[in-house]
């Protein structure tokens, strides 16, 4: 991997990570393009920076929206923290339970088995696509048909909605493909939330997410001890820092641009192109990659 793979990769993970598209996927079908293998122990360092910077282009861009709806008073704060708090731990709990039977059964009782190990099968990836743009479809008729009709204050948001983002999104965890954007901000729509606050609450959710996530595959890079001594860490965080600042650039770029096709009432478009590429990455795979 050399550094123009970096920049390659941050950029479509930046793009990606922030639109109901899978940026999972979209990395691993660029990787297997260049050649660079997705389950590899040492592309994660890269895939937690890049997953870093992107978190920070949240915050950036969410900051006043947040600070606006969810800090104008106490109370809204400990409902916002409650919510999370709540969805965050329904996540854990549903992605946990998937990822251990996955690991238990998927591998027939292999030692070490670890569900990373299925991320570069594009067999499995394409059908994942195809069910996220699915929702993505559901979702964007359903919000044309039955309009919002709730009161702004709460955007139609509370704690049975937010409950129900945060177990569809465990069930985003063990499947690259299956947009957790794109699901947790169909379920908010379909739940009867209103769009731009089915839009905030899915990247709150993200920024939660992201720490827990980062250290588990920080975990999983110590124990496959392809890196080892401060040396050699410090030489690879080099690489991994510069493609976290090209994702966060990538990430705003692409905030902007959903923030634009939620509002435009298209998004059942987004759904036609997880379709469309769960199309590509089935024949990619009949190819042999």
């Amino acid at each position: 991997m050399n550094l123009l793979h970096v920049v390659i990769l941050a950029i479509v993970q930046g793009l990606a990570e922030l639109l109901p598209v899978s940026s999972s996927a979209h990395v691993v079908v660029s990787e297997k393009l260049m050649g660079l293998d997705p389950t590899a122990p040492e592309m994660t360092l890269l895939l937690v920076m890049l997953h870093t910077g992107t978190m920070f282009a949240v915050i950036v861009y969410f900051w006043k929206q947040w600070a606006k709806t969810y800090f104008q008073s106490a109370e809204a704060f400990k409902q916002i923290i409650l919510l999370l708090f709540v969805a965050t731990a329904l996540t854990g709990l549903i992605g946990e339970v998937l990822i251990k039977a996955i690991e238990k059964f998927a591998f027939h009782g292999a030692q070490n088995a670890e569900v990373e190990q299925l991320f570069g099968r594009l067999d499995l990836i394409a059908p994942a696509l195809a069910a996220a743009g699915i929702l993505i479809l559901i979702a964007g008729f359903y919000e044309k048909r039955h309009p919002f009709a709730g009161t702004i204050s709460t955007g139609g948001l509370g704690m049975k909605q937010g409950a129900l983002i945060g177990i569809v999104q465990g069930l985003c965890l063990p499947f690259r493909g299956f947009s957790r954007s794109g699901a947790t901000i169909s379920t908010g729509l379909l739940a009867g939330v209103e769009k731009s606050r089915a839009e905030a609450f899915s990247f709150a959710l993200a920024v939660a997410l992201t720490p827990a996530a980062d250290g588990r595959e920080v975990l999983r890079l110590m124990k496959a001890e392809r890196i080892s001594g401060g040396l050699n860490l410090a030489s690879a965080m080099v690489p991994s820092l510069i493609g976290m600042v090209c994702a966060f650039a990538a990430g705003l770029l692409a905030l902007k641009w959903l923030s634009k096709w939620l509002e435009s009432d298209r998004w059942y478009l987004f759904g036609i192109y997880c379709l469309a590429a769960a199309v590509v990455v089935g024949i990619l795979s009949h190819m042999g990659y």
